[in-house]
């Protein structure tokens, strides 16, 4: 399978889980489906500047997020940490998260959204 660029569903919308601004999602593949039904999200994702997505709880899967460019403050189940190009973070099954732009740049992201 190839998914072309043209092929990508992307949406720009309120940032999630009573997060603070926008954030764009342009999904790499579209469906559980395309992930063999191991996971429902593979995606580019972009928190725009003063943004955020708010603290969640994993339940029955798991979320990986590569730092492509820009600066974040990552909450690791309450931990807070600075997070920039190259980082990876996981966040497993049971476990919460959140990510905050900071600076006047976007955070340009890999999301991986796998089940347990």
């Amino acid at each position: 399978m190839i998914r072309r660029a043209s092929e990508r569903n992307i949406e720009r919308k309120p940032a999630p889980f009573e997060g603070t601004g926008e954030i764009t999602i342009r999904s790499l593949l579209n469906s559980p489906e395309e992930l063999s039904r191991k996971g429902r999200v593979f995606a580019h994702t972009t928190v725009h500047p003063g943004g955020g997505i708010g603290y969640h709880v994993h339940r029955g899967e798991s979320e990986t997020y590569y730092i492509l460019s820009g600066h974040g403050l990552f909450n690791d189940n309450g931990v807070q940490a600075e997070v920039g190009p190259g980082d990876v973070t996981c966040t497993g099954d049971g476990q919460g998260h959140a990510l905050t732009a900071v600076g006047d740049e976007p955070i340009e992201m890999i999301a991986l959204i796998l089940y347990a």
